[in-house]
């Protein structure tokens, strides 16, 4: 399986926007209770503070640690199928990463373009399984 996980500097930005949003929630919360609004209003603010702090954690752990989430992952046929594609009718084709089979028997994707162990575009070493560049995300 394969992981696409979130960079340091973007999780960093989202330590900010977690105390931002926990920050909000507090002001909301106070300013709701001081003029009297009805608790549910008063919840809503606990609600932004509770995520706030929710993704700040999450944020941090991703900017900092070792083991950072998984935005994606990404598996092969061998690994585990996919449920989407098998509710559609379709299926992948043993042998090969992508080749999709519609569900009115056309194949989609039949394999790399190019050949090669580079990126044609950018230069990026690609694997022999990748059909797509790692560093330019362009179909290979």
């Amino acid at each position: 399986m394969y992981s696409v996980k979130p960079g340091r500097g973007p999780s960093f930005g989202g330590i900010f926007g977690g105390i931002f949003a926990a920050l909000f929630g507090i002001f909301w919360t106070v300013q709701a209770s001081s003029i009297g609004a009805p608790p549910f209003f008063a919840l809503f603010g606990v609600i932004f503070v509770l995520a706030g702090i929710g993704g700040a954690v999450i944020s941090a752990m991703n900017a900092f640690g070792d083991n950072r989430f998984s935005s994606y992952d990404i598996t092969t046929d061998d690994e585990e199928s996919d449920p989407f594609i098998e509710a559609l009718g379709g299926s992948l084709k043993s042998g090969s990463k992508i080749a999709i089979e519609d569900v009115d028997g056309s194949e989609k994707g039949k394999g790399r373009k190019y050949e090669g162990g580079f990126c044609p575009f950018c230069g990026a070493e690609v694997g022999e399984d990748f059909n797509f560049c790692a560093k330019c995300g362009k179909d290979i």
